[in-house]
């Protein structure tokens, strides 16, 4: 099992972002420019996970849309190379993105995610996000419908040891 370390993505990190978003998501991946964008933007928070001591090696990223003060935030992307899923990297990202999201105010998150992606509907699920719409034929060219996904942003709980 892969150990791995999370850092802040910047522009610099645009190439090998793609390289994983083509790959992962062939039919709708995000274009260079839109994503370069988010990674530039003030109002984003992206994440990229690479094996310790390697940190050119991407083998995921994650990204929000959260402006500070303002009370609901977007999870706008999650990609995990092939190799290095169901090792709980999607779940590291979601639980960090969510954090950063309450930091900045947040009260709610919003997600959307494709109807025939069983696996990461479960890691919603499991998180405690609530299915609330279905954005018809959504993901393009395939067609296929986004649910589209909510989370209310937990009350941190201290507790005894």
């Amino acid at each position: 099992m892969t150990a791995w370390q999370l850092r802040q993505a910047t522009v610099d990190d645009l190439e090998a972002i793609m390289q994983l978003e083509t790959a992962l998501f062939e039919s709708d991946a995000w274009s260079r420019s839109s994503m370069k964008a988010e990674l530039a933007d003030r109002h984003g928070y992206y994440l990229v996970a690479f094996p310790v001591g390697q940190p050119e090696r991407v083998d995921g990223y994650a990204g929000l849309r959260a402006p500070r003060g303002e009370p609901q935030a977007d999870i706008q992307t999650i990609g995990v190379a092939e190799h290095a899923r169901r090792q709980g990297l999607g779940r590291v990202f979601m639980l960090r993105l969510i954090d950063e999201a309450r930091e900045r105010g947040a009260t709610e998150v919003f997600l959307e995610v494709r109807a025939d992606n069983p696996g990461a509907q479960a890691l919603y699920d499991s998180l405690g996000f609530e299915r609330i719409a279905v954005r018809p034929k959504y993901y393009q060219p395939d067609g296929v419908d986004a649910i589209i996904m909510r989370l209310m942003i937990p009350t941190p709980q201290m507790g005894q040891a």
